[in-house]
C-alpha cells in the first residue's frame, strides 16, 4: 500500500472522530411487549460496558453464539495468544461471567456449538465489573445465555469444490444443548474431509542472475478429522462445578510434487516427491470448582490435563527423465506433548471502590522428540545424525499474581505485579537444566469522559511461551535444508505500552485508534550456529512501533440500509541488530504462506509493515437475505536466515458470500473464497556464505496460486 493512502485513511479517521454522530448513528430499537407502545433500546451503554440485548443481532439472523459476537461492533474475537500460562488462553471470551476451563477447544469453537437462541444478552466489557479478570485484556465480551430453556440442537454442513483440486471438501457437525439431572450441559461432534492443494512456478537463477532451472510444482493436501467436545456445569450445594473435554483424531497426507527442467544443455531433467503422512490424536479435560469462601470474597480452582501423540512419515523420491531412481530420503519422526496446569483464583471485594484479585498457578510442560532419517542413493540406505533430533524437554513453573482495580469516578486504575519462577531441563541429544525468574508488572489507567468515549493507557512486562519443537532438530525436504533446534533458547519478554481512544457513534458505530510501542529483551529469531546453520535462538533487543484502528461504520447515510463496513488496519516498523550483519533490520515475520482474519488475530499481527482488512455486508431484513465481501491484504514478510533471505506476499485475497434463510428456517449460504486467485510469491536469495556478506549462489522465485473455492453450506438449529 502507498504511503499516500494511509494519508488518505488518516484524514478520514479524522473527519470520523469530529464528524457529528447523527451521521454514522444507526439506532435499533425494539418494543417492550409488557407495555405495548413503549420503546426499549437494544443497546445500553454505560462507562465499562456495551449491553447488547440478543434481539440488536437478529437483522443478521445468526445460527450460532459465534455468529453474534463476530457482529460485536468494534470488536474482535481473540482465540488466545502465545503468553505463558493459562491466564490468557481463554483469549477475551467469558460465558454466563466465567471463563471456559479448556485451552484447545478455543473460543470460537465453543461458541459455534451454542444456537443462537441461547443467548440472552452480550456484554462488552471494558472496564472492572463485579470483580471479572480482565487478564490483561482491555475488552472482553460476556455472553449470558439463558436459564431452563428446552433442549437446542444446532447443525451445520458444508461441502467446497476446489477448482485446482479434484476431491471435494466436506465437513459436519451437530451439538446438543440441554439440562439433564441439574446438569446444563453442551455436547458435540465434528468431522472433516479435507482437500486442498495449489499449483505454481518456481525459476532458479544462478549467482549471475542466469536462469538456470525452471520448475513446476504443485501439491495435493489430503485427510479426515473428528473431534468431539464435552461442556457441562452443575450446582453442588454452593459450588458450582464444571467440566471441558475435547478429543481430536486426524490424519492426513501432502504432496508436493516438482518437475525440474534445467536450462542448459548436458543435464537431464528430474521430478521430485515429497510425501508427509500424519497421525494426530490429541485429548483434554478440564474440570473447575467456583464457589463463596465467605463475605465478599469468592475462591475458583482450575485443573486441567492435555496430551497429544503426533507421528509424521516423510519421503523424498527423486527421478530422471526417464523414471530411474536416483535417491531416496526418509524420515520418521515422532512428538509427544503433555501439559498439567493446577490453578487458583481468589476474587475480594470488601474495599469499595476496589476489587483485589490473586492468582497462583503451577504448570508441568513435557515433550519427547525422536527422528530416524535415512537417505539411499543407490547403494542401500543411509542412517543420517541429525543433532537435537531424538530428545525431551521438560518445564515446571509456578506463577503468582496479585492485583486491583481501583475505580474512581470517570477513571478507573487496573495495575497489578506478577512473579514467574520456572525451570526447563532437556535430556537426550541435549543435557542440561536451567532456572528462569520473571516479574511481570502491569497497569491499564482507563478514563469515560461519557458513554461513548474511553481513553485507555496500558504499560505491562509481558513473557512469551516458548515452542518445545524450537528445542529439537527436524528435517525440511521442501529446502534440502535440517532446522536445528537450539536447547539454549530463553522465553522472549517485551515492555508493552499501548494508549488508545474509542469513540462510540449511536449503536452500531465505533471507531478505536491504538498507538503501541513495544521494547523487546532476547528476540526469539534465527540464530546463526555455522555459516551455513541456523537455529532458533536469542539475537538480543528489539523495538516495535506503530498504531492499529478497529472500526464499525453504519451505512445507512449512504442510503445502504442495513450495511456496515468493519475495517481493521494495522501499520508498525520495527528494529533488532541483525546476528549475521550487525546492522539495524525489521524484525522477522514468520516462515511459510498463511492465510489471516479479523477474527485469527495471530496472523493479522505478524511483524510485517502493514495489514488491512475491508468487511463489507448487507441484510437486508425484509428478504431474509444477506451479502457481502471481505478484502485482505498485508505487506511482504522477510526471515532472515544465516545464508539466506526469504521474502513471502501474499498479494490481496478476496472473499465474498450471500446467503438467506427464507425457507424452513434454515440458513443456506454460497461462499466464495480467493476469488482474486492472489499470487503468492516466496522470493528466497541464498548466499556462498554469510548473508549479504558473501557472493550469492543462486536464487529461487517461487510462484504459486492457491485457487478459487465455492463453499455450498446449510446450518440450522431446531
Amino acid at each position: 500500500m502507498k504511503p499516500e493512502i494511509w494519508k488518505r485513511m488518516g484524514f478520514v479517521i479524522i473527519l470520523l472522530f469530529v464528524s457529528d454522530r447523527s451521521v454514522l448513528a444507526q439506532p435499533q430499537q425494539a418494543t417492550d411487549n409488557n407495555n405495548q407502545g413503549t420503546v426499549v433500546s437494544s443497546v445500553e451503554t454505560t462507562a465499562q460496558t456495551v449491553v447488547y440485548r440478543s434481539d440488536f443481532f437478529d437483522i443478521y439472523q445468526p445460527d450460532t453464539a459465534l455468529d453474534i459476537v463476530r457482529q460485536i461492533p468494534g470488536f474482535d474475537l481473540d482465540d488466545g495468544g502465545d503468553s505463558r500460562g493459562f491466564g490468557t488462553a481463554a483469549g477475551n471470551l467469558l460465558i454466563n461471567g466465567r471463563r471456559p476451563s479448556s485451552k484447545e477447544d478455543v473460543p470460537s469453537a465453543i461458541l459455534g456449538r451454542i444456537p443462537a437462541s441461547l443467548v440472552e444478552r452480550i456484554e462488552l466489557i471494558r472496564g472492572q465489573v463485579r470483580g471479572v479478570d480482565l487478564r490483561g485484556q482491555t475488552v472482553v465480551a460476556n455472553i449470558f445465555l439463558r436459564e431452563d430453556v428446552p433442549a437446542a440442537v444446532r447443525w451445520d454442513t458444508a461441502v467446497r469444490k476446489h477448482f485446482d483440486v479434484d476431491r471435494l471438501f466436506m465437513n459436519g457437525s451437530v451439538s446438543l444443548s440441554d439440562r439433564w439431572a441439574n446438569i446444563d450441559y453442551n455436547v458435540g461432534l465434528f468431522i472433516e474431509r479435507n482437500a486442498n492443494g495449489e499449483n505454481g512456478t518456481e525459476d532458479i537463477f544462478d549467482g549471475a542472475d542466469v536462469l538456470v532451472e525452471k520448475r513446476l510444482d504443485g501439491s495435493l493436501e489430503t485427510g479426515h478429522e473428528g473431534n468431539g467436545n464435552l461442556r457441562a456445569s452443575t450446582w453442588f450445594g454452593e459450588t458450582l462445578f464444571q467440566l471441558n473435554t475435547d478429543l481430536n483424531i486426524s490424519n492426513g497426507d501432502r504432496t508436493q510434487f516438482s518437475e525440474r527442467i534445467p536450462q542448459s544443455s548436458g543435464t537431464t531433467p528430474r521430478e521430485v516427491t515429497i510425501l508427509d503422512e500424519n497421525d494426530n490424536l490429541q485429548f483434554e479435560v478440564g474440570v473447575d470448582a467456583e464457589r463463596s469462601l465467605f463475605r465478599d470474597m469468592e475462591g475458583k480452582i482450575i485443573l486441567l490435563y492435555f496430551r497429544q501423540d503426533q507421528d509424521t512419515v516423510s519421503s523424498q523420491d527423486t527421478v530422471d527423465q526417464s523414471g530411474n531412481l536416483i535417491s531416496i530420503r526418509l524420515a520418521d519422526s515422532e512428538t509427544i506433548t503433555t501439559e498439567g496446569i493446577a490453578r487458583m483464583e481468589l476474587d475480594w471485594s470488601g474495599m469499595v471502590g476496589h476489587a483485589i484479585q490473586l492468582n497462583f498457578e503451577g504448570t508441568f510442560n513435557a515433550l519427547d522428540g525422536s527422528l530416524v532419517q535415512t537417505v539411499d542413493t543407490g547403494t542401500g540406505p543411509v542412517v543420517v545424525d541429525v543433532p537435537g533430533a531424538n530428545t525431551r524437554v521438560e518445564e515446571i513453573r509456578w506463577d503468582l499474581l496479585l492485583q486491583d482495580t481501583w475505580t474512581l469516578g470517570k477513571f478507573e486504575l487496573d495495575y497489578g505485579l506478577g512473579a514467574e519462577v520456572s525451570r526447563i531441563s532437556q535430556s537426550g541429544d541435549a543435557d542440561q537444566e536451567r532456572d528462569f525468574t520473571f516479574l511481570k508488572p502491569h497497569s491499564v489507567l482507563s478514563y469515560s469522559p461519557d458513554q461513548g468515549v474511553q481513553m485507555q493507557m496500558r504499560v505491562a512486562r509481558e513473557v512469551s511461551q516458548l515452542d518445545f519443537n524450537d528445542f529439537i532438530s527436524a528435517t525440511v525436504f521442501e529446502d534440502d535444508d535440517i532446522a536445528l533446534g537450539n536447547p539454549n533458547l530463553r522465553p522472549e519478554t517485551t515492555w508493552v505500552a499501548e494508549v488508545s481512544h474509542e469513540k462510540r457513534f449511536g449503536e452500531l458505530g465505533v471507531i478505536k485508534l491504538t498507538l503501541f510501542h513495544h521494547w523487546i529483551s532476547n528476540v526469539l529469531d534465527l540464530l546463526p550456529i555455522t555459516s551455513m546453520f541456523e537455529a532458533p535462538g536469542n539475537i538480543g533487543d528489539g523495538r516495535r512501533w506503530g498504531a492499529e484502528l478497529a472500526s464499525t461504520l453504519p451505512l445507512a447515510w449512504l442510503g445502504l440500509s442495513g450495511a456496515r463496513l468493519d475495517i481493521n488496519a494495522r501499520w508498525q516498523d520495527s528494529t533488532v541488530v541483525d546476528p549475521v550483519t550487525g546492522v539495524d533490520r525489521v524484525l522477522s515475520g514468520g516462515k511459510g504462506f498463511s492465510g489471516f482474519s479479523r477474527t485469527s488475530n495471530n496472523a493479522f499481527r505478524d511483524d510485517n509493515e502493514y495489514a488491512v482488512i475491508f468487511d463489507f455486508r448487507q441484510d437486508l431484513e425484509e428478504a431474509k437475505v444477506a451479502w457481502g465481501w471481505v478484502i485482505r491484504t498485508r505487506s511482504e514478510r522477510m526471515l532472515f536466515n544465516v545464508n539466506d533471505l526469504d521474502i513471502y506476499d501474499e498479494g490481496v485475497e478476496m472473499d465474498a458470500f450471500i446467503e438467506t434463510t427464507r425457507w424452513l428456517g434454515v440458513k443456506m449460504r454460497i461462499i466464495g473464497e480467493n476469488l482474486t486467485n492472489a499470487l503468492q510469491l516466496r522470493d528466497r536469495t541464498v548466499f556462498l556464505g554469510e548473508r549479504n556478506l558473501s557472493f550469492v549462489d543462486f536464487r529461487e522465485l517461487e510462484k504459486d496460486r492457491d485457487g478459487r473455492r465455492i463453499i455450498l453450506q446449510f446450518s440450522g438449529s431446531f
